[in-house]
């Protein structure tokens, strides 16, 4: 029986549209905007693009602006437990009600046709853009990409770059370069550089403005970062969680909104080098990037890692830079056709001379860090029974 579109529920309609793509039409999502714009004034719009650290900069920025009284909206993907958690409302994920709401307004707006081109992602960016009505701010994370991306189709007043390195090569490119400039060329005004690995990725930079220049005769504003140690900010923070800090205080300058840096100390950060027991960290990082951020925060420390990853992960290089700081690895299972086979990460294991434990156990005296993507922390927590509250 086929799904009516026009009366599903929102789970039955997200049920309905595949997560991934190997292709994706951008002006499904255009036209889908240009229809959804006259009925709504879109607030402020801050982009954050990058390959790393967009998550955590976007809820401190988003965190901050609410703690000063500004409505807010935060969007971000994917999520680890709850759809919810991808729209963030003035301090809390968007309930159910709101999001019904928002779907059933864009069920009666949208043709048919257009509902069903749409993707998972594009139209739940939507329902964002909707639910961020006469806000302030809209707090826009981008996804996998940059100029093509689904939140790129609005214009945007401010772009962040967080750092960046070589992830979705298939869709954004097979250099730092080519990824920088797919990511960069969604910028419409100001530019705002956080910290980064690779040198090439500031030239990008200014190589970008004059592309953008040339072809829309726009001149865009860079403000490159330099110092990442300028402020004392609470060292329960991880290293890179204090980078992405300095780039989010960078933004609140260029607002002129004053800063209090102890306004920060209770932003939640849900999966980001998250400590949710005593001696167990999770993190949804999933690339070397990733792996080299966290190489650094358990420095001289042995940690018996629960893993697993996406097939056309690099998933070798990963292993590779956290081996100094394993002490055991775990697979965790996954029914998930995009993860690697088990033999082929059990291979790289073996390679790398890894011990590996069979099963899941924690102990007391040990030091635990979950790490590999979303899945891997969302199976986890709910072997363990987590519910977003301990």
């Amino acid at each position: 029986m086929q799904l009516d579109l026009k009366k599903a529920t929102l789970k039955e309609f997200l049920e309905h549209k595949t997560l991934y793509y190997d292709k994706i039409d951008f002006s499904y999502i255009k036209s889908s905007w240009t229809i959804l714009s006259s009925k709504m004034k879109l607030p402020f719009v801050i982009h954050i693009v990058g390959t790393n650290g967009k998550g955590s900069t976007g809820r401190f920025l988003a965190h901050y602006l609410n703690k000063k009284k500004f409505n807010v909206l935060h969007y971000s993907s994917p999520h680890i437990m709850k759809f919810n958690e991808r729209i963030w409302i003035n301090g809390f994920d968007v309930s159910d009600e709101k999001l019904e709401i928002a779907h059933q307004f864009l069920q009666k707006l949208y043709e048919v046709e257009l509902l069903e081109k749409l993707t998972y992602f594009e139209y739940t960016t939507l329902l964002a853009f909707y639910l961020s009505k006469d806000f302030d701010y809209l707090v826009l994370e981008a996804g996998l990409g940059g100029e093509f991306d689904a939140t790129n189709v609005v214009p945007n007043d401010i772009s962040l770059v967080t750092t960046i390195g070589l992830d979705h090569q298939n869709f954004l490119g097979n250099s730092v370069e080519k990824i920088a400039t797919t990511k960069m060329r969604s910028v419409d005004n100001k530019m705002l550089v956080g910290y980064q690995l690779f040198d090439s990725v500031i030239k990008t930079a200014y190589e970008v403005k004059e592309q953008i220049l040339k072809e829309r005769d726009k001149n865009i504003e860079i403000i490159e970062l330099k110092e990442f140690d300028k402020y004392e900010i609470n060292p329960k923070f991880a290293t890179y969680l204090k980078r992405n800090l300095h780039l989010v205080i960078a933004c609140l300058n260029e607002l002129k909104i004053p800063v209090d840096l102890k306004l920060f100390d209770d932003t939640p950060l849900f999966g980001r080098c998250q400590r949710i027991l005593p001696n167990v960290t999770i993190d949804v990082g999933h690339n070397p990037l990733a792996a080299q951020v966290l190489v650094k925060e358990f420095e001289n420390k042995k940690i018996n890692l629960i893993y697993n990853s996406y097939g056309d992960k690099d998933y070798k290089s990963v292993l590779e830079i956290l081996k100094p700081i394993i002490k055991s690895i775990t697979i965790i299972e996954l029914n998930d056709k995009r993860i690697v086979k088990k033999e082929e990460l059990q291979q790289v294991i073996y390679e790398l001379n890894l011990t590996k434990q069979e099963e899941i156990k924690i102990e007391k005296n040990e030091e635990y860090l979950v790490f590999g993507s979303f899945l891997v922390v969302e199976k986890f927590l709910s072997l363990i029974g987590y519910d977003g509250n301990s």
